[in-house]
């Protein structure tokens, strides 16, 4: 069984047939999936811009944007076929929604054993909060806003605590993010009530406000690490003022690729088996914040991209799926 989108909006439950595991394939039973949810609900209202058609293909996507089309990346299941020192082990895969599957032996990463399964699914999100912080190379003593307490911010706020010396805030217009914050050990502000003169801004809010509100925040000769994605969605800014004078600097993340300070030396598999080390952290649960059987996915992935929710991650059960 294997989620589809057929048309922007529109999302189906199909019956798909599996191929033959072949030598050096594994067969993978899936435990649960994870919706992402900023960029699977921009896939699911077909708001991929035609420039990002391949750029933006999933490892194992089916189909074509914008319809029909099997997307998604955050597969934890568990080994039902293959070689011997993978049988049996729960794995972490960038496959789709799909109650099981076929992919070569190298596609799979043993989740650690201290790692429940559904905790996994974050892997995604903190592999790209990895890669954020690659790019963004914080420093002893910075102080550090992280603008969007979505998943990714969260993980970032999580993974950038521990720098020694390091004064780091989450900020989000959501108060009900401070307890979430409390969850994961880092200070939550309001944006009228957060610090500015920062060192470092880094942007997960996926909106103009939060980009503008970074620049506003950072200190002069400052870079903003702009890590959101916005689709097909036009950003404003303001760019006149003070932006100028203080040599202000924007920069992307995206984690397509491996970051430039790390591309000679880590793969994307590192990067992915390092998040999933990484995922050891119990705090990460603060941010499984919903769980549907794989029957209610098609309302689920709808009501999701219908609006505002205070939804992080939302796991999907595929454990009783034929």
């Amino acid at each position: 069984m294997a989620f589809w989108i057929d048309e922007p909006g529109v999302g189906v439950l199909r019956r798909q047939p599996i191929a033959r595991a072949g030598d050096g394939d594994v067969r993978v039973r899936t435990s649960y999936t994870g919706i992402s949810r900023g960029t699977e609900t921009s896939v699911f209202l077909g708001r991929v811009p035609i420039s990002e058609h391949e750029r933006m293909r999933a490892p194992f996507q089916q189909g074509d944007f914008p319809g029909p089309v099997k997307y998604g990346y955050l597969n934890v299941g568990v080994v039902e076929q293959g070689p011997e020192a993978l049988r049996g082990r729960t794995v972490f895969t960038l496959f789709p929604h799909q109650s099981a599957f076929v992919v070569p032996a190298d596609a799979v990463i043993p989740v650690p054993r201290g790692v429940p399964a559904r905790r996994a699914v974050l892997a995604g999100a903190v592999e790209t909060a990895v890669n954020v912080l690659w790019d963004a190379a914080p420093l002893i003593g910075d102080r550090v806003t992280i603008v969007g307490a979505g998943m990714i911010g969260c993980c970032v706020a999580r993974l950038i605590r521990d720098i020694p010396g390091l004064d780091a805030v989450l900020v989000d217009v959501d108060t009900s993010r401070r307890e979430v914050a409390d969850r994961l050990g880092v200070r939550f502000a309001e944006p009228g009530e957060a610090p500015g003169d920062r060192d470092l801004v880094i942007n997960t809010s996926g909106s103009e406000a939060g980009l503008q509100f970074a620049l506003e925040s950072v200190v002069t000769d400052g870079e903003v690490i702009e890590a959101s994605w916005y689709g097909d969605r036009p950003v404003t800014l303001t760019l006149g003022a003070d932006f100028h004078s203080r040599r202000l600097t924007i920069r992307s993340s995206q984690v397509g690729a491996v970051a430039p300070r790390r591309r000679d030396t880590r793969t994307t598999r590192d990067r992915l088996a390092l998040a999933l080390e990484l995922l050891q952290d119990a705090a990460f649960d603060a941010l499984l914040t919903g769980d549907s059987p794989w029957t209610d996915l098609p309302a689920v992935m709808a009501g999701l991209a219908a609006g505002p929710s205070t939804e992080l991650c939302h796991t999907i059960d595929w454990t009783d799926a034929s």
